[in-house]
Parts: structure tokens; sequence; C-alpha cells
């Protein structure tokens, strides 16, 4: 044969494409048949066979014998039932009859009936459903099994028990990779030591770890928590909130933007718009840091905090860089230590520290006190106020040493009445300061007016007791015992520089006059905590998963998204390290 080398050369190329085409065709044809081989759903032992195509068109029936049941194999899960319905060319089955169906050594799921796709790995199980593993039961009616996503769910209800919680939900999610339970609807976990109702609790097996979504209420021994977003360790009663969060505690309600607890250390915290409610005395402390300890029966607040109480009707805030609430209901003590001050309507203060004792009812503003009783000022090395424990009512008042009252002349706007003494005894009639007695020493200057609101002269005297009269928190009588000295001076005969007794110090621009005054610049400039969790996402399954010493989870864009939620956050604590 005689070749034509321009013919070779003109349809060579054609040869090689057609060659190309050809084993490229023959690849994906055989690729395509080995892909369609590897999904395709096994038999390994049919036993009976048979067919029924006016009940079941296309499917061949294998059934049980006497040695063994029917068994099928598809991508390492096993399937066991007494009657199989098998659509081989849709690839899909029915199992009839005590079904079990095992993935590797690890999960195993029985039921009566159950559906399965071997295209989609989907498979639907129903009538007494139990899937376990070496952890965990999980019961139900219905249960579906994606085998793709290694995520099994129900709707139905269905009960979870591991080594520690029986869980129950009407709708649950169980993520076998993320080795998580999603509960939904009605969510309930029952725990010798607490019982907890929520609306979405994620629960992870591994650390027995769960967080709260919604309204969630944990019942203890000794506490009741209840928050819409939180934290619970469920092996060692550990746990936060973030929303709403509100704990009762031994006597205590404790409510905050976030707040913490620990039930092995009989303690709690709380950050940001706190409020510790005492049921029992009725009393709130208000801060935006908190710590209660239970067993020292102890409350520590600081950051603008203020203690607020109940005064016949009338409300007394306590107020000081830390405050310190300790011991039993009827015997507590309140402590407000650095800047302390008090308000009430018709009496403020402010001192170094504060003690307050609910035994004696007897409340000491120490070091640098000054008190004002409306208009009235007083000062002395320390005061005390004294309350009737019975009717709970402001009793009885004591300035020790260097005791000096001041009031400004709101008449004629000419100078101050001022009387002191070595100590000061005051008297409180339905709450209201009515007798001041100074004794040892006393001194008065006073502007005396007429009917007309003329001044009359000025009186000033000495004596060993001076006795004033109150009226509406003015000076409505003044008397003198034992040998008073002085006389009521017209105001030109006595020199301006004479009308001042020694020691005055008029300090009016320091005077409280509403709640809000008790807080200087830094308590209202405080910058809160920002409470991790509460704006931005946090990828709560990878922390748990190294929380647990699990390894990370391969990227896989469909359970990408599996959970994605904004995780519940410690409180921050200046003394302890707990979390930002």
């Amino acid at each position: 044969m005689v070749k034509n080398p321009k013919f070779e050369q003109k349809f060579m190329p054609l040869k090689r494409i057609a060659f190309f085409i050809f084993v490229s065709s023959y690849f994906t044809v055989f690729g395509q048949q080995a892909e369609t081989e590897k999904r395709q759903i096994n038999i390994v032992y049919g036993a009976n066979f048979t067919k029924d195509e006016a009940k079941f068109p296309g499917a061949s029936i294998f059934s049980k014998d006497d040695q063994r049941q029917v068994q099928f194999e598809h991508q390492g899960a096993d399937l066991w039932c007494d009657v199989a319905i098998f659509y081989a060319q849709e690839n899909r089955l029915k199992a009839i009859g005590n079904v079990r169906m095992q993935q590797g050594d690890s999960i195993e799921m029985n039921s009566g009936k159950l559906d399965y796709d071997g295209e989609t790995k989907l498979a639907r199980a129903w009538e007494k459903v139990d899937l376990r593993d070496t952890q965990m039961r999980l019961t139900t009616d219905t249960l579906y099994f994606d085998r793709e996503k290694q995520v099994s769910f129900y709707k139905t209800g269905g009960k979870v028990v591991d080594s520690v919680n029986v869980l129950t939900s009407k709708i649950g999610n169980y993520f076998m990779e993320l080795e998580k339970v999603q509960f939904r609807d009605s969510v309930h976990i029952d725990n010798p030591d607490y019982i907890i109702d929520s609306e979405q609790l994620d629960y992870y097996r591994v650390s027995k770890n769960a967080y709260m979504y919604g309204p969630s209420t944990i019942v203890g021994e000794d506490y009741t928590i209840y928050c819409e977003r939180g934290f619970y360790d469920t092996t060692i009663e550990q746990g936060y909130g973030v929303k709403n969060t509100r704990i009762n505690y031994s006597d205590r309600i404790i409510v905050g933007d976030s707040v913490y607890f620990d039930k092995a250390k009989s303690f709690a915290s709380a950050t940001n718009n706190i409020q510790v409610t005492d049921t029992i005395n009725k009393g709130r402390i208000r801060a935006h840091y908190a710590e209660i300890h239970k067993e020292k029966d102890s409350v520590f607040a600081t950051k603008r905090a203020v203690a607020v109480s109940l005064v016949q009707q009338d409300s007394l805030y306590i107020h000081g860089d830390t405050l310190l609430v300790t011991g039993p209901s009827e015997s507590r003590i309140l402590r407000a230590f650095r800047n302390a001050k008090f308000f009430k309507t018709d009496l403020s203060g402010k001192c170094d520290s504060i003690h307050s004792s609910e035994e004696t009812g007897i409340t000491q503003l120490i070091r640098n006190p000054i008190m004002w009783n409306v208009d009235n000022q007083m000062t002395g090395d320390s005061i005390h106020l004294l309350s009737n424990k019975k009717t709970e009512q402001l009793d009885s008042l004591k300035v020790i040493n260097n005791a000096f009252v001041i009031s400004f002349d709101t008449i004629g706007k000419l100078g101050y009445n001022q009387a002191k003494g070595k100590d000061l005894f005051g008297k409180f009639i339905d709450n209201k300061l009515e007798i001041i007695d100074l004794v040892k020493n006393t001194e008065v200057i006073y502007y005396m007016y007429d009917d007309k609101q003329e001044l009359i002269g000025i009186d000033k005297t000495i004596c060993s007791k001076i006795r004033l009269h109150m009226l509406n928190n003015d000076i409505e009588e003044i008397t003198f015992f034992v040998n008073p000295d002085g006389d009521i001076f017209p105001e030109k005969e006595l020199p301006v520089e004479n009308r001042k007794l020694e020691g005055f110090i008029w300090r009016g621009d320091e005077r409280l006059y509403t709640k809000d005054d008790i807080f200087d610049e830094d308590d209202n400039n405080i910058e809160l905590v920002k409470i991790r969790g509460i704006d931005a996402p946090v990828d709560i399954d990878t922390e748990e998963r190294e929380r647990s010493g699990l390894p990370p989870l391969q990227e896989d864009p469909k359970a990408k998204n599996l959970n994605q939620n904004t995780k519940a956050t410690k409180p921050k604590r200046p003394t302890l390290k707990k979390v930002g």
C-alpha cells in the first residue's frame, strides 16, 4: 500500500483528537459506573426472595430465614431487618421489623421501620426509635438521619439520656461530629441535683455544657436561675447568663447584664446594671459589679454602688466607692468605704466611711462626718443615727466631740445661726428631728425676728446646756440651762467679725439636694465592661472542641452554618479572672 504523505499530514491530527475523545469517554463512563457502584446499596444476606409487582412495582422483597435477618451494607453502614423491600434501580429500600442500623463501632439505631435512600444517604426511622452510641441514648417516635452531614433529628418529641442528665424536648437535632444535641421547644433536663427548663438548649456531650437561648430556668437545691441567654456546666453546677438574668440565691435576688454562679464555691457575681435585693430586710444594692459569698453571708459591691432601704415610706440611699454587707438577716452590717455619702428627703451627709448595724439599729458616720437635716448643717468628730428596731423609724441622733450646728439666716440673710457644744443629742418624732440638746461648753449665736419678720437682735449666749426645739426643720425655740451668760445685741452693736463662733466652717456647697448628688464625676463617668458575646457572634462549636480536647473539624461549607450562635459570657470580675 502506497502512503500519501500529504494525506497523513492532513488527517493525523484528527485521528489523535478522535482517540483522545474515545479514551476520555471511556474513563468518564467508567468513572460514572464506578461512582454508581460506590453509591449502590449492597445486599449482604438476602435470605428469602420474592416479588409483588401489584404492591411494590419494581422492588425485590427479601425476608429473614430461620438462621438470620436480612442484611444490607452501604458506605460503612450495615442494616438488618426482618423484611426489606429493595428498589435497586432507585437505590433505596424499606426495612420492616426489628430494624437495626449500625455505623462503625459506635452508632447503632433500632426501630420498627425504616426508609433509606442510598443516593442522598437519608434515613427515616419510626416506631420506638432508639439511637445509641458509647455515651448516649436517644429515643423518639420518628427520627431522621442524614448520614452525609452526620445529623439526626426528631420533630415529635424525644429523650436523650447520658451519664449525667435526662433531656427531653419536642424538637431535637443531634450533630454527631460536633458531639452536640440541639434541643428546641419545651426543653427539660432532669438531674438529681437540679432541673432545667428552656425554649432552646444546645448540649455538648463531652463537656456536658449547656447553652440556653430564650426563656430558661434552672432550679437547684438552694438557688433558682432565670435567663434568656446563658451557659451552664451541668457537671459542677456552674454557669452564667447575659440576657435578662436573675438568680434567687438564699435570701437574695441578683439581676444584672451578666451574672455568674458557682455552687461549689457558694459564690455568685454580676457585672453592669446590677441590683441585689435582700428579700428579708427589703434592702437593695445597685452597682456595676458585685460579688455574693453565701457561706460568708456577704455582698461586695463597687462601681457606682448604692444601698437603698426604706425608712418610714422614704428611701435612704447609702453610697461608697465600695459597699460590703455581711451577716445573717437579723444582724446584718452594712459598710460603705471611701467617699461615703447618704441621702434621704430630709437628711443627708458624707464622711470617710459608714457603718450600719441591723442588730443595734446604729448607723455611724466615721471620720470627718457632716450631716444636713434639711437646712441645718451638723458636724463633729463622729455622728451616730439610732433607729427603733421595732418600728424601723429613726429614733435619735448623737454627735460626739466638737458638735456644731449651723444654718443660714434665711429671713434677713444677714449671717448664720449657730450652736456648738462638746456633744449633741437629738430626738426624732415621727421620723423628724424635733429636739436637739447640746451639752458642755455650749454657745449660741441666733438671729431673732418678730412676727413681722423684723430683726429684734442677735442672741449670743454661753451656758452648760442648750435645747433647740425644731418645727418643720427650723429652730422654733431655744432653752438655756445652768447659768446662761449672754445678751441680745442690736445688729449695729455686734461687729461682723464677732458673729461667728470659734471653729465655724460653712460647707453649703457640699450639701446633697437629690439622691443623684451622692455620686461624683468619677461615678457618673464609669465605662461599663463590654460583655463578650452580646453583640458579636462567637463560634461556640470550636471553643467546645478545644475545651474537650477534640481535634478541629474539617472545613465543611455545609456544616459551617450548623450553629453560629451568640455565646453567653461570665461577667468580668476585678479580683477574680473569670472572663472579660
